[in-house]
Protein backbone atom coordinates (compact mmCIF):
# COMPACT_ATOMS: atom_id res chain seq x y z
CA UNK A 1 0.00 0.00 0.00
CA UNK A 2 1.13 3.61 -0.48
CA UNK A 3 3.26 5.49 2.28
CA UNK A 4 3.90 8.52 0.55
CA UNK A 5 2.03 11.56 -1.77
CA UNK A 6 3.64 14.03 -2.94
CA UNK A 7 2.25 18.08 -2.18
CA UNK A 8 1.69 19.98 -5.19
CA UNK A 9 0.77 23.14 -3.53
CA UNK A 10 3.87 22.68 -0.85
CA UNK A 11 6.34 21.10 -3.44
CA UNK A 12 6.90 18.32 -0.48
CA UNK A 13 7.10 14.99 -0.28
CA UNK A 14 4.82 13.25 2.65
CA UNK A 15 5.49 10.39 4.57
CA UNK A 16 2.13 8.61 5.94
CA UNK A 17 4.40 6.47 8.22
CA UNK A 18 5.89 9.67 10.59
CA UNK A 19 3.59 10.65 13.21
CA UNK A 20 4.72 14.57 11.87
CA UNK A 21 4.63 13.48 8.20
CA UNK A 22 8.01 13.81 7.64
CA UNK A 23 7.45 18.46 8.21
CA UNK A 24 7.32 19.29 11.85
CA UNK A 25 6.84 23.09 10.94
CA UNK A 26 3.39 22.20 9.22
CA UNK A 27 0.96 21.11 12.22
CA UNK A 28 -1.87 21.32 10.11
CA UNK A 29 -0.70 19.44 7.31
CA UNK A 30 -2.18 15.72 8.40
CA UNK A 31 -5.92 17.37 8.59
CA UNK A 32 -5.09 19.44 5.36
CA UNK A 33 -4.32 16.14 3.33
CA UNK A 34 -7.21 14.18 5.11
CA UNK A 35 -10.06 16.37 4.05
CA UNK A 36 -12.87 15.16 1.63
CA UNK A 37 -11.67 15.88 -1.98
CA UNK A 38 -14.86 17.38 -2.19
CA UNK A 39 -13.51 20.25 -0.16
CA UNK A 40 -10.28 20.31 -1.81
CA UNK A 41 -8.15 20.90 -4.96
CA UNK A 42 -8.42 17.04 -6.68
CA UNK A 43 -4.88 17.93 -7.39
CA UNK A 44 -3.67 18.38 -4.71
CA UNK A 45 -1.54 15.41 -3.82
CA UNK A 46 -0.07 13.07 -6.77
CA UNK A 47 1.34 9.62 -7.21
CA UNK A 48 4.42 9.69 -6.20
CA UNK A 49 5.90 7.51 -8.99
CA UNK A 50 3.92 9.81 -11.59
CA UNK A 51 6.00 12.80 -10.06
CA UNK A 52 8.87 11.11 -10.86
CA UNK A 53 8.17 10.24 -13.87
CA UNK A 54 8.35 6.64 -13.04
CA UNK A 55 5.15 4.45 -14.51
CA UNK A 56 2.02 5.01 -12.41
CA UNK A 57 -0.44 2.14 -12.73
CA UNK A 58 -3.58 3.44 -12.42
CA UNK A 59 -2.87 6.31 -14.90
CA UNK A 60 -1.75 3.65 -17.32
CA UNK A 61 -4.94 1.99 -16.55
CA UNK A 62 -6.72 5.05 -17.70
CA UNK A 63 -7.45 6.42 -13.93
CA UNK A 64 -5.91 8.82 -12.31
CA UNK A 65 -2.63 9.88 -10.93
CA UNK A 66 -3.85 12.23 -8.28
CA UNK A 67 -5.06 10.69 -4.56
CA UNK A 68 -6.40 11.13 -1.66
CA UNK A 69 -5.25 9.76 2.46
CA UNK A 70 -7.92 7.30 4.41
CA UNK A 71 -7.29 5.26 7.41
CA UNK A 72 -6.64 1.74 7.19
CA UNK A 73 -7.79 -1.37 8.91
CA UNK A 74 -4.93 -4.24 8.89
CA UNK A 75 -4.73 -7.07 11.84
CA UNK A 76 -6.17 -3.76 14.37
CA UNK A 77 -3.89 -0.88 13.09
CA UNK A 78 -4.99 2.26 11.65
CA UNK A 79 -2.36 3.26 8.83
CA UNK A 80 -2.51 6.43 7.09
CA UNK A 81 -3.08 4.88 3.14
CA UNK A 82 -2.59 6.75 0.08
CA UNK A 83 -4.99 5.64 -2.61
CA UNK A 84 -5.58 6.51 -6.05
CA UNK A 85 -8.65 8.49 -7.25
CA UNK A 86 -11.31 7.37 -8.25
CA UNK A 87 -11.08 4.30 -6.12
CA UNK A 88 -13.13 5.99 -3.40
CA UNK A 89 -16.90 4.77 -3.55
CA UNK A 90 -19.36 6.57 -5.69
CA UNK A 91 -22.56 6.16 -5.54
CA UNK A 92 -24.44 3.55 -7.59
CA UNK A 93 -27.49 5.07 -9.51
CA UNK A 94 -29.68 2.68 -6.95
CA UNK A 95 -27.89 4.26 -4.00
CA UNK A 96 -28.40 8.12 -5.19
CA UNK A 97 -31.80 7.44 -6.02
CA UNK A 98 -32.64 5.75 -2.58
CA UNK A 99 -30.22 9.45 -1.19
CA UNK A 100 -32.66 11.69 -3.55
CA UNK A 101 -36.25 10.05 -2.02
CA UNK A 102 -35.41 9.63 1.80
CA UNK A 103 -34.08 13.31 1.65
CA UNK A 104 -37.46 14.55 -0.49
CA UNK A 105 -39.29 12.58 2.05
CA UNK A 106 -37.74 14.35 5.20
CA UNK A 107 -38.39 17.83 3.55
CA UNK A 108 -42.28 16.80 2.64
CA UNK A 109 -42.82 15.21 6.16
CA UNK A 110 -41.51 18.55 7.85
CA UNK A 111 -43.82 20.29 5.17
CA UNK A 112 -46.90 18.62 6.21
CA UNK A 113 -46.34 19.51 10.15
CA UNK A 114 -45.85 22.96 9.20
CA UNK A 115 -42.51 22.96 10.04
CA UNK A 116 -39.83 24.89 8.08
CA UNK A 117 -37.65 22.60 5.74
CA UNK A 118 -35.18 23.24 2.87
CA UNK A 119 -32.82 20.72 1.33
CA UNK A 120 -29.39 20.82 -0.20
CA UNK A 121 -28.42 23.34 2.51
CA UNK A 122 -24.89 25.17 2.92
CA UNK A 123 -23.29 25.11 6.27
CA UNK A 124 -20.04 27.28 7.08
CA UNK A 125 -18.20 28.30 4.91
CA UNK A 126 -20.53 26.70 1.74
CA UNK A 127 -17.12 23.81 1.58
CA UNK A 128 -20.16 21.11 3.34
CA UNK A 129 -23.70 20.60 2.25
CA UNK A 130 -26.66 19.21 4.35
CA UNK A 131 -29.01 17.23 2.63
CA UNK A 132 -31.96 18.84 4.64
CA UNK A 133 -32.78 21.22 7.61
CA UNK A 134 -35.70 21.08 9.19
CA UNK A 135 -36.79 24.41 11.66
CA UNK A 136 -38.55 23.52 14.69
CA UNK A 137 -41.13 26.40 15.71
CA UNK A 138 -38.71 27.37 18.92
CA UNK A 139 -35.76 27.78 16.45
CA UNK A 140 -34.07 23.95 16.92
CA UNK A 141 -32.46 23.30 13.52
CA UNK A 142 -31.64 19.98 12.77
CA UNK A 143 -29.47 19.06 9.93
CA UNK A 144 -30.00 15.04 8.19
CA UNK A 145 -27.43 13.55 6.74
CA UNK A 146 -28.30 10.44 4.78
CA UNK A 147 -25.77 8.57 3.91
CA UNK A 148 -25.99 5.43 2.19
CA UNK A 149 -22.40 4.34 1.42
CA UNK A 150 -19.19 4.39 3.59
CA UNK A 151 -17.90 7.63 4.70
CA UNK A 152 -14.70 8.29 7.06
CA UNK A 153 -14.92 8.36 10.38
CA UNK A 154 -12.90 11.70 10.42
CA UNK A 155 -14.94 13.03 7.42
CA UNK A 156 -18.35 12.21 9.99
CA UNK A 157 -16.30 13.64 13.08
CA UNK A 158 -15.48 17.03 11.04
CA UNK A 159 -18.88 17.38 9.18
CA UNK A 160 -20.61 16.79 12.62
CA UNK A 161 -18.88 19.56 14.92
CA UNK A 162 -18.98 21.93 11.43
CA UNK A 163 -23.08 21.32 11.75
CA UNK A 164 -22.94 21.80 15.72
CA UNK A 165 -20.39 25.10 15.34
CA UNK A 166 -22.86 26.35 13.21
CA UNK A 167 -26.34 25.78 15.39
CA UNK A 168 -27.47 22.31 13.65
CA UNK A 169 -28.09 19.62 15.20
CA UNK A 170 -26.44 16.62 13.19
CA UNK A 171 -28.62 13.55 12.59
CA UNK A 172 -27.18 10.95 10.23
CA UNK A 173 -29.07 8.34 8.86
CA UNK A 174 -27.81 4.65 7.57
CA UNK A 175 -29.36 1.85 6.48
CA UNK A 176 -26.01 -0.50 7.12
CA UNK A 177 -25.43 -2.22 10.67
CA UNK A 178 -21.80 -1.70 10.05
CA UNK A 179 -22.01 1.85 8.87
CA UNK A 180 -19.28 3.90 10.15
CA UNK A 181 -20.71 6.73 11.34
CA UNK A 182 -22.60 4.98 13.85
CA UNK A 183 -22.23 6.19 16.90
CA UNK A 184 -19.46 8.71 16.58
CA UNK A 185 -22.41 11.15 15.67
CA UNK A 186 -26.32 11.55 16.61
CA UNK A 187 -27.75 8.79 13.96
CA UNK A 188 -30.51 6.37 13.12
CA UNK A 189 -30.88 3.38 11.10
CA UNK A 190 -33.40 2.54 8.52
CA UNK A 191 -34.30 -0.29 6.39
CA UNK A 192 -32.24 -0.76 2.61
CA UNK A 193 -35.10 -0.02 0.72
CA UNK A 194 -35.89 0.33 -3.02
CA UNK A 195 -36.12 4.08 -3.47
CA UNK A 196 -39.24 3.43 -4.96
CA UNK A 197 -40.82 2.43 -1.82
CA UNK A 198 -39.21 5.22 0.20
CA UNK A 199 -40.45 7.73 -2.69
CA UNK A 200 -44.23 6.34 -2.49
CA UNK A 201 -44.23 6.48 1.17
CA UNK A 202 -43.49 2.74 3.04
CA UNK A 203 -42.79 2.43 6.35
CA UNK A 204 -39.88 4.06 7.55
CA UNK A 205 -39.28 2.30 10.48
CA UNK A 206 -35.91 3.39 12.92
CA UNK A 207 -34.22 0.13 13.44
CA UNK A 208 -31.00 1.23 15.83
CA UNK A 209 -30.18 4.35 17.49
CA UNK A 210 -33.46 5.36 19.51
CA UNK A 211 -33.71 4.41 22.67
CA UNK A 212 -36.02 4.18 25.76
CA UNK A 213 -34.78 4.69 29.44
CA UNK A 214 -36.02 1.73 31.78
CA UNK A 215 -35.11 1.60 35.46
CA UNK A 216 -35.97 -1.60 37.31
CA UNK A 217 -35.27 -2.55 40.91
CA UNK A 218 -32.48 -5.75 41.23
CA UNK A 219 -34.82 -8.26 42.88
CA UNK A 220 -35.33 -12.07 42.13
CA UNK A 221 -38.74 -11.09 40.92
CA UNK A 222 -37.03 -8.68 38.55
CA UNK A 223 -37.44 -9.89 34.73
CA UNK A 224 -34.06 -8.18 33.71
CA UNK A 225 -31.08 -9.38 35.44
CA UNK A 226 -28.44 -7.67 37.74
CA UNK A 227 -26.19 -4.39 35.80
CA UNK A 228 -23.46 -5.46 38.55
CA UNK A 229 -22.97 -9.40 39.68
CA UNK A 230 -22.94 -10.29 35.35
CA UNK A 231 -25.98 -11.52 35.78
CA UNK A 232 -26.00 -13.72 38.80
CA UNK A 233 -28.13 -12.80 41.94
CA UNK A 234 -29.56 -9.45 42.91
CA UNK A 235 -28.07 -6.82 44.37
CA UNK A 236 -31.17 -5.25 45.94
CA UNK A 237 -30.29 -2.01 44.21
CA UNK A 238 -31.99 -0.40 41.47
CA UNK A 239 -30.88 -0.08 37.93
CA UNK A 240 -31.37 2.04 34.74
CA UNK A 241 -30.07 1.50 31.27
CA UNK A 242 -31.33 2.26 27.56
CA UNK A 243 -32.98 -0.20 25.23
CA UNK A 244 -34.02 -0.43 21.76
CA UNK A 245 -37.96 -0.28 21.93
CA UNK A 246 -38.47 -3.67 20.88
CA UNK A 247 -36.14 -5.15 23.79
CA UNK A 248 -38.34 -2.66 26.79
CA UNK A 249 -40.48 -4.76 28.86
CA UNK A 250 -43.12 -4.46 28.09
CA UNK A 251 -42.07 -3.79 24.23
CA UNK A 252 -42.69 -0.21 22.84
CA UNK A 253 -43.83 0.90 19.50
CA UNK A 254 -41.27 1.38 16.72
CA UNK A 255 -40.12 4.62 16.08
CA UNK A 256 -40.80 6.13 12.17
CA UNK A 257 -38.60 8.81 10.71
CA UNK A 258 -41.53 10.47 10.25
CA UNK A 259 -41.71 10.94 14.28
CA UNK A 260 -38.40 11.57 14.19
CA UNK A 261 -38.77 14.49 11.94
CA UNK A 262 -41.38 16.30 13.79
CA UNK A 263 -40.33 15.18 17.24
CA UNK A 264 -36.56 15.94 16.51
CA UNK A 265 -37.86 19.92 15.39
CA UNK A 266 -39.84 20.39 18.27
CA UNK A 267 -37.56 19.12 21.23
CA UNK A 268 -39.85 16.09 22.25
CA UNK A 269 -36.79 13.75 21.23
CA UNK A 270 -33.23 14.97 21.73
CA UNK A 271 -29.75 13.33 20.96
CA UNK A 272 -27.67 11.84 24.23
CA UNK A 273 -24.07 10.63 24.40
CA UNK A 274 -23.22 8.36 26.49
CA UNK A 275 -19.33 8.26 27.81
CA UNK A 276 -18.55 4.29 28.04
CA UNK A 277 -16.64 2.98 30.67
CA UNK A 278 -12.78 1.45 30.29
CA UNK A 279 -13.37 -0.57 27.25
CA UNK A 280 -11.42 1.86 24.92
CA UNK A 281 -14.49 2.97 22.83
CA UNK A 282 -15.55 6.67 23.31
CA UNK A 283 -19.18 5.75 24.17
CA UNK A 284 -22.64 6.15 22.31
CA UNK A 285 -24.65 8.30 20.51
CA UNK A 286 -28.70 7.95 20.44
CA UNK A 287 -31.98 9.69 20.26
CA UNK A 288 -34.31 9.42 23.48
CA UNK A 289 -37.45 11.50 24.46
CA UNK A 290 -36.91 14.51 26.42
CA UNK A 291 -38.56 12.88 29.54
CA UNK A 292 -36.02 10.36 29.33
CA UNK A 293 -33.23 12.38 29.20
CA UNK A 294 -34.25 14.62 32.01
CA UNK A 295 -34.56 11.53 33.94
CA UNK A 296 -31.39 10.38 33.28
CA UNK A 297 -30.18 13.18 34.32
CA UNK A 298 -31.59 13.73 37.61
CA UNK A 299 -30.55 9.83 37.92
CA UNK A 300 -26.60 10.60 37.09
CA UNK A 301 -26.87 13.75 38.94
CA UNK A 302 -26.32 15.94 35.74
CA UNK A 303 -27.42 18.82 34.94
CA UNK A 304 -25.93 20.56 32.32
CA UNK A 305 -26.69 18.93 28.73
CA UNK A 306 -25.38 15.98 27.95
CA UNK A 307 -22.35 16.85 25.02
CA UNK A 308 -23.73 16.00 21.41
CA UNK A 309 -20.40 16.94 19.53
CA UNK A 310 -18.96 13.63 18.42
CA UNK A 311 -15.72 12.22 20.04
CA UNK A 312 -13.10 10.28 17.76
CA UNK A 313 -12.59 6.76 19.09
CA UNK A 314 -9.32 5.42 20.23
CA UNK A 315 -9.63 2.40 17.58
CA UNK A 316 -9.61 5.13 15.29
CA UNK A 317 -6.63 6.51 16.55
CA UNK A 318 -3.47 6.61 13.32
CA UNK A 319 -1.26 3.94 13.87
CA UNK A 320 2.58 5.17 12.28
CA UNK A 321 4.98 2.72 11.81
CA UNK A 322 7.71 4.97 11.28
CA UNK A 323 8.79 3.40 8.45
CA UNK A 324 10.98 4.50 4.37
CA UNK A 325 8.43 6.19 1.71
CA UNK A 326 8.14 3.60 -0.76
CA UNK A 327 7.58 5.50 -3.97
CA UNK A 328 6.51 2.87 -6.55
CA UNK A 329 2.94 3.00 -7.40
CA UNK A 330 0.65 0.38 -5.74
CA UNK A 331 -2.79 1.32 -7.80
CA UNK A 332 -4.05 -2.38 -7.36
CA UNK A 333 -2.98 -3.35 -4.47
CA UNK A 334 -4.34 -0.76 -2.28
CA UNK A 335 -7.57 -2.81 -1.37
CA UNK A 336 -5.89 -6.05 -0.86
CA UNK A 337 -4.05 -4.60 2.06
CA UNK A 338 -6.20 -2.26 3.67
CA UNK A 339 -9.47 -4.37 3.20
CA UNK A 340 -10.21 -5.79 6.18
CA UNK A 341 -14.10 -6.34 6.69
CA UNK A 342 -15.96 -3.18 8.61
CA UNK A 343 -17.43 -4.54 11.89
CA UNK A 344 -20.92 -4.51 12.85
CA UNK A 345 -21.39 -1.24 14.87
CA UNK A 346 -24.83 -0.98 15.27
CA UNK A 347 -25.36 -4.02 17.92
CA UNK A 348 -28.45 -3.19 20.23
CA UNK A 349 -26.93 -4.04 23.54
CA UNK A 350 -27.32 -2.03 26.56
CA UNK A 351 -25.22 0.80 27.01
CA UNK A 352 -23.77 -0.32 30.74
CA UNK A 353 -26.73 1.93 32.61
CA UNK A 354 -26.16 3.24 35.60
CA UNK A 355 -26.68 1.88 39.07
CA UNK A 356 -28.33 2.99 42.75
CA UNK A 357 -26.24 0.71 45.18
CA UNK A 358 -30.01 -0.46 46.73
CA UNK A 359 -33.17 0.95 47.26
CA UNK A 360 -32.74 3.92 49.91
CA UNK A 361 -34.06 3.32 53.32
CA UNK A 362 -35.78 6.43 55.25
CA UNK A 363 -33.76 6.73 58.03
CA UNK A 364 -36.11 9.42 59.71
CA UNK A 365 -39.14 10.90 59.27
CA UNK A 366 -37.81 14.24 57.96
CA UNK A 367 -38.52 14.37 54.12
CA UNK A 368 -34.79 15.62 53.70
CA UNK A 369 -33.29 11.67 54.60
CA UNK A 370 -33.84 10.76 50.88
CA UNK A 371 -31.87 12.69 48.36
CA UNK A 372 -33.93 13.80 45.13
CA UNK A 373 -31.63 11.54 42.94
CA UNK A 374 -32.81 8.60 45.04
CA UNK A 375 -36.32 9.60 45.22
CA UNK A 376 -36.61 10.01 40.72
CA UNK A 377 -34.91 6.31 41.01
CA UNK A 378 -37.39 4.70 43.08
CA UNK A 379 -40.40 6.32 41.78
CA UNK A 380 -39.26 5.41 38.49
CA UNK A 381 -38.53 1.68 39.59
CA UNK A 382 -41.60 1.09 41.31
CA UNK A 383 -43.86 3.28 38.49
CA UNK A 384 -45.80 5.17 40.94
CA UNK A 385 -45.62 8.72 41.83
CA UNK A 386 -43.16 10.61 43.98
CA UNK A 387 -45.95 11.40 46.69
CA UNK A 388 -47.06 7.65 46.92
CA UNK A 389 -43.62 6.68 48.39
CA UNK A 390 -43.26 6.00 51.86
CA UNK A 391 -40.76 3.90 54.22
CA UNK A 392 -41.85 0.09 54.82
CA UNK A 393 -42.64 0.08 58.34
CA UNK A 394 -40.24 -3.35 58.66
CA UNK A 395 -36.84 -2.33 57.13
CA UNK A 396 -37.20 1.15 56.38
CA UNK A 397 -36.37 1.03 52.48
CA UNK A 398 -38.90 3.36 50.11
CA UNK A 399 -41.82 1.36 48.66
CA UNK A 400 -45.01 1.99 47.46
CA UNK A 401 -46.66 3.13 50.76
CA UNK A 402 -49.58 5.16 49.58
CA UNK A 403 -52.64 5.18 46.99
CA UNK A 404 -53.49 2.19 45.18
CA UNK A 405 -51.98 -1.28 45.64
CA UNK A 406 -50.25 0.58 48.25
CA UNK A 407 -48.90 -1.34 51.45
CA UNK A 408 -46.88 -1.15 55.27
CA UNK A 409 -44.61 -3.64 54.13
CA UNK A 410 -42.33 -4.33 51.35
CA UNK A 411 -42.53 -7.94 49.77
CA UNK A 412 -39.33 -9.13 51.61
CA UNK A 413 -40.60 -8.35 55.08
CA UNK A 414 -43.91 -9.61 53.99
CA UNK A 415 -42.18 -13.00 53.50
CA UNK A 416 -40.63 -12.50 56.77
CA UNK A 417 -43.45 -11.82 58.97
CA UNK A 418 -45.40 -14.58 57.24
CA UNK A 419 -42.80 -17.08 57.95
CA UNK A 420 -43.28 -16.41 61.49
Amino acid sequence: MANGVWHTRYGIEINLSLPDLGHPDRPDLLQEITASVSERDPQLLECLAHHHKRECLSESGGKSPWMFIRRGRVGGRRPLVASHLPVTHKATPAESAQHKATKERIVETAGRYGLEAEAEVPVGNRRSISDAVVIGPAGIRVGWEIQYHHLSPSSVHRRSASAVEHRLTPLWVANDRAASLIDRAPWVRVDDMPWKEIADGKEMVIRGGYRHLEVWKCVPSSVRHCLVSDGAGHCGGIHADWFVPALCLPERKPVHIEDLVLQSATGESVPVYMPNRGNGRAGRHMWVSADDRALWQELIGERTPLPTVPHEEEDDAITFAGQEVDRDCRAGEEGRFVSDSRPLRDLDQPTGGFTLPRMPVQRSREPTSVTPVERAAASAALGCPVWELGPCAGCGQLMRRYGRNAAMYCNGCRSVLNGR
